[in-house]
């Protein structure tokens, strides 16, 4: 054994280990040494894009993976951990631009430099079964569901209103919308009306919230997010009849408060709704609205939060119980989306309503009443609207008196009875749209023929290749100047025809990766039956960020292969785990465009203030000021990333990995320290050194069985075994910053013990295979390393494969017990008794006590309380 520490030397030698020995390799289907199938565990890690940088947010991320993969391994468990790549999207279409390179180059080099950065760590990924969404044997099969979607009318094509990003030039969806821009360009989002495909996974709406009661195993916050999401209510489907140019016609509204109906005062309309287009022919005012309405999001949150605008028609519908006239408005804040663009404004009691009816000065009229409270239209309460009290109608004609409940089945009873409406479910959730107009990206396997339309490509025809050879410069989608992709025949009629060019949304890529990672050499179908084996995952870990769209997304998509008979299960994740991130300071400058320029903290030289603080920086390469940006998410975006192989060069991957367990609950953030590594280092040497001074004695040491131990070896086996306990709990709920400190508190239990006799060293040997074990999951080289110096692969087997240290309850229960003693009820001394001692031993070892003597000298006894296993405490009086 090395006298010195040298992390990087012991870790070179230890994967080339694991490497020659395959050992993470994942088989279906494996035994024990008794032949009796273990029980699976997969657990997976949120697919990572290849930016080509890692970073310590994903050592953070990917080491909880690996600390779970090898401790449920040492459970007996038959563990699965794979890893691969989301390697399509827009971040590589923008950097090709910039590099003027092709995407897939860019790709594949950042998908091979980000490889060679995490081997380095030791992560106990199966590399046999490593996906990339950009090769076609995957995407084949994204391309083979779409189709099978468009077969059952999951998919379907329709002409939307959606978020364009100008300068992306690509549709965003709502959540990619921030304050009214494109997430990416910082470009202020238009609407327009284009073409695409859609998935339906409204289909699935009511399943998808219904069996959010399996999930069990995932936070409550993401369960409650994915709820609101699908957002699910119970309303009216009504209309107010109007005409046209003598036709009869209906504008349809959706409302969850139809017991506020005989309150309306205006409809507000869609500036895209094709009644809008109609009154506004001859008006330069309304169609000046509808123009400034185009740019902007379609964002129901946007809407929420955006200045609200309107202006009146002159065009008036019905109502639908009164007849009276009622008229429209075009307003910013109604979605064409949501329902048929179109709502009824019941100023009254719905506080947008209220501020937009104060603002132009249309009525106000009650039309609930709370029994105790007063209504005034000079300023919102809170009560107006709140449908959960004990609310009567007021001013409703013929439903006065009646409850809200009433009213609502009373009035929609009544509407069904006029043809103008009827009870309906509707959701929040909308079709999926993955049509993007962009190059990078899975094709959409369909083919546009003047003759026949829209036509699917032939099965026998997939994969639809992408061509990779492209670079687009920021002008469109290249593939609809690349002929050879473009030009085809239509496979119905024979014709001259065009493929599609718009490519799918990347969240299909990661809609199902993890399935393929059960069988990826599968040619001949999505899945296989590997996939019963693996599959649902048991653990899932990634950020909060995804708990709304990929979440979902994965859960629909599953439903789906379900229902084609691909697989046999309703949901695909037992448990999500969503870790928090890891901070870092991070700098920029505003670039000449208005974009924020972001530097790695390599590239810029702090200053400092005389107590230490930053008071500024510049780049080192041109000697100019950048901004402080403060402490952010460590962030490719933001380049505050610390990179591992840095790291590693300096500490090791054992201690980059200890100390991000370290550093805080992995639920929560923690910020990195340069500091803290250190001494996580320090901590990892201390051990080595001990191992090195006590090798000899504890390769020599004998077995534990039939040992008369001394008391000191009895303390430590107990305190060992105690934490071990608890080290193991934590494991289990992974609250590895504490499963660290247990084996910080280990490690110093042990290397205070000075026992040398035969019983001594048999349970100083014992207490050093409990400590590599228990610290193994997280740093595995170290570990392995001293394993085997210290003879335990002879004892035991390798320390991958070696079983969970059992806890002895023998070694934690105590021969003796440390009592405090009170007297009068303060404390005044300590006394040690046996375990087992009775109250007669126990009260006179408390009085013979000298420092409790001091205080009842001259005092008669009145009494003497034992808490057992506590204290005792005396009670005196002169």
């Amino acid at each position: 054994m090395r006298e010195t520490y040298s992390a990087q030397a012991v870790e070179s030698e230890v994967q080339a280990m694991w490497k020659a020995k395959d050992v993470y390799r994942a088989v279906e289907n494996a035994v024990d040494n008794n032949g009796q199938p273990k029980p699976k565990f997969y657990v997976c890690s949120m697919l990572p894009y290849p930016s080509g940088k890692l970073h310590m947010g994903h050592v953070r991320n990917y080491t909880l993976n690996d600390v779970m993969y090898r401790f449920y391994r040492m459970k007996g468990y038959n563990v699965m951990t794979p890893m691969g790549w989301d390697a399509f999207g827009l971040p590589a279409e923008n950097a090709a631009i910039a590099k003027k390179v092709a995407p897939a180059a860019w790709t594949y080099s950042n998908i091979a430099d980000m490889k060679s950065q995490m081997e380095p760590l030791g992560l106990a990924f199966d590399w046999s079964r490593e996906v990339a969404t950009c090769k076609p044997e995957y995407y084949r099969w994204s391309q083979w569901m779409f189709l099978k979607m468009l077969e059952k009318g999951i998919a379907y094509r329709k002409t939307q209103i959606v978020n364009w990003d100008p300068v992306d030039k690509t549709v965003l969806a709502n959540e990619q919308v921030i304050e009214g821009r494109g997430w990416r360009s910082g470009a202020v989002v238009e609407k327009r009306e284009i073409p695409g495909y859609y998935l339906g996974i409204t289909q699935y709406a009511q399943e998808l919230l219904d069996d959010l009661d399996q999930l069990q195993g995932w936070p409550e916050q993401v369960r409650r997010m994915q709820e609101h999401w699908i957002g699910r209510s119970e309303g009216v489907n009504l209309s107010f009849p109007y005409e046209l140019e003598g036709t009869p016609k209906l504008l349809r509204v959706y409302t969850t408060r139809p017991d506020t109906l005989m309150g309306v005062s205006f409809v507000a309309i869609a500036a895209e709704h094709p009644l809008a287009a109609y009154v506004s022919r001859n008006r330069p005012d309304l169609q000046a609205f509808i123009e400034e309405c185009s740019k902007g999001s379609v964002s129901e949150a946007d809407m929420a939060s955006m200045e609200k605008k309107g202006v009146p028609t002159g065009f008036y519908v019905r109502h639908p119980i009164t007849g009276d006239n009622v008229e429209v408005w075009i307003a910013n804040y109604v979605l064409m989306s949501y329902g048929e663009g179109a709502v009824m404004g019941v100023p009254a009691h719905d506080e947008r309503d209220f501020a937009f009816a104060k603002k132009f000065g249309l009525p106000i009229r009650q039309v609930i009443a709370v029994e105790g409270e007063t209504y005034s239209t000079e300023a919102w309460q809170d009560w107006y609207g709140d449908k959960t009290l004990d609310g009567r109608l007021v001013n409703s004609g013929k439903f006065d008196g009646l409850g809200i409940h009433e009213a609502f089945d009373a009035i929609a009873t009544d509407l069904k009875a006029r043809g103008l409406g009827d009870k309906q479910v509707q959701f929040r959730l909308r079709d999926w749209g993955i049509s993007r107009q962009r190059y990078w990206g899975t094709p959409i396997p369909m083919i546009n023929c003047p003759c026949c339309g829209p036509v699917p490509v032939p099965e026998q025809d997939l994969p639809v290749v992408l061509p990779e050879d492209l670079i687009p410069d920021g002008s469109g989608n290249p593939l609809t100047k690349c002929e050879s992709f473009l030009n085809v025949k239509c496979p119905k009629c024979g014709g001259d025809a065009q493929r599609e060019t718009d490519t799918m949304d990347t969240f299909v890529d990661s809609s199902w990766y993890f399935q393929r990672y059960c069988s990826p050499d599968c040619s001949t179908a999505m899945v296989d039956k590997r996939a019963d084996y693996w599959m649902p995952m048991d653990q899932y870990i990634g950020g909060i960020e995804h708990a709304v769209l990929h979440l979902l997304y994965a859960r629909f998509w599953t439903k789906v292969m379900r229902d084609l008979g691909l697989v046999k299960y309703d949901e695909p994740f037992k448990n999500l785990f969503t870790q928090g991130m890891l901070m870092a300071d991070c700098y920029y400058r505003n670039g000449d465009d208005g974009r924020k320029v972001w530097f790695y903290p390599d590239e810029v030289e702090v200053q400092y203030d005389e107590k230490g603080r930053p008071v500024g920086a510049v780049c080192k390469a041109d000697g100019q000021p950048v901004t402080l940006g403060g402490i952010e998410k460590m962030s490719k975006s933001k380049n505050n990333v610390v990179e591992p192989r840095d790291i590693i060069k300096k500490f090791g991957a054992d201690t980059a990995r200890s100390f991000v367990m370290f550093a805080g609950p992995p639920d929560q953030s923690a910020a990195w320290s340069n500091s803290g590594a250190e001494g996580t280092y320090r901590f990892l040497r201390r051990i080595w050194n001990w191992a090195f001074a006590k090798k000899n004695l504890i390769a020599s040491a004998g077995a534990l069985e039939g040992q008369m131990l001394p008391h000191d070896a009895k303390t430590l086996r107990r305190e060992v075994h105690t934490t071990l306990r608890q080290a193991e709990y934590d494991f289990s709920r992974m609250q590895y910053n504490t499963v660290v400190s247990a084996c910080m508190k280990m490690f110093n239990t042990i290397e205070g013990f000075k026992g040398e006799t035969p019983a001594d060293l048999a349970a100083l040997c014992e207490c050093a295979s409990i400590l590599l074990r228990t610290l193994y999951p997280i740093a595995p080289h170290i570990t392995t390393a001293l394993w085997q110096e210290l003879g335990f692969v002879e004892r035991i087997g390798d320390l991958i494969d070696a079983p969970w240290p059992e806890v002895s309850e023998d070694a934690i229960k105590a021969d003796e017990l440390k009592l405090v003693v009170q007297v009068n009820g303060k404390l005044r001394g300590e006394i040690l008794v046996p375990a087992e001692a009775a109250q007669a031993e126990i009260e006179a070892a408390a009085l013979a006590n000298p420092d409790v003597q001091r205080f009842t000298e001259g005092m008669t006894v009145r009494k003497i309380i034992i808490v057992k296993n506590k204290l005792v405490n005396v009670v005196v009086a002169k």
